[in-house]
């Protein structure tokens, strides 16, 4: 029998399935889902008003050790409001202060990083870049999918209308017209512009924060730094473990591969 000859009889009934496979592999794509849910919440921030609300979208920036991107921005004469989205399901578990949050589908659990601090940054950034105060500069986190918040979420943690309902609720006006405009164009020379080599020097800077972040034991109860610390009395005294960082506040201990004590 032909081998080749079957297997290209087989690839004749069957070809159709190949590019169907390939578009449902990218549908559930971590890279499709972040800008689906990009797109989405740009046409929510395009709802705003024109006339005191301007959306710049997809910034990424120059930092002292690499570059950081942001999702959108939004200037107005009430203040810049700084747009992070996830696009997620299942249930939500986090607060401001924690590192990780939780995202539980089913049975199984996953840890990501708590999106106030990512976020975090991308002000500090733009308050630096635009000489802007704090007060003026507002962190915006917005959920897209079919995801439900089990915990207590800030006012400034939305699932996708509330982020305009958010956004609204500040009517104070902290920007002449000529700042406002001054800002715009700001933001529009600071921004890199867009292409393959941005992108790839974003990556690139994002996957060596990921490295060093696995480089350092982190906790498992809380997400934060675990330190060796030393038994200072019993029967194992001198001998080391893991501890967490931010003890009393978290009392998580692991074995040390070097002491053999839990």
């Amino acid at each position: 029998m032909d081998i080749s000859k079957l297997l290209f009889e087989v690839l004749e009934q069957v070809w159709y399935l190949i590019p169907l496979v390939i578009l449902v592999n990218i549908f559930k794509s971590c890279w499709f889902k972040g800008i689906f849910g990009e797109f989405i919440v740009n046409r929510l921030l395009l709802k705003l008003p024109k006339s005191d609300y301007t959306l710049i979208k997809d910034v990424t920036l120059q930092t002292d050790d690499g570059t950081t991107q942001i999702d959108h921005v939004v200037v107005s004469k009430f203040g810049i409001f700084v747009v992070e989205t996830k696009n997620m399901k299942g249930w939500i578990f986090g607060s401001a202060r924690q590192k990780q949050w939780t995202q539980k589908i089913y049975r199984h659990s996953s840890k990501f990083q708590n999106p106030l601090h990512q976020n975090y940054k991308h002000v500090k950034t733009l308050e630096s870049l635009l000489g802007c105060s704090g007060e003026q500069l507002h962190s915006v986190i917005v959920f897209i999918g079919d995801s439900t918040f089990k915990t207590e979420m800030p006012p400034n943690v939305t699932y996708a209308r509330g982020c305009i309902r958010y956004i609204k609720q500040f009517d104070e006006v902290v920007f002449s017209d000529d700042e406002y405009l001054r800002l715009i164009e700001s933001l529009n020379q600071i921004k890199l512009k867009r292409g393959i080599t941005t992108n790839l020097k974003h990556r690139q800077h994002v996957r060596k924060i990921v490295a060093d972040k696995e480089s350092i034991k982190q906790c498992p109860r809380c997400g934060s730094a675990m330190l060796m610390r030393e038994t200072k009395r019993g029967e194992n005294k001198g001998k080391q473990f893991w501890g967490c960082s931010t003890f009393p506040k978290c009392r998580a201990v692991e074995q040390s591969n070097s002491c053999g004590i839990g």
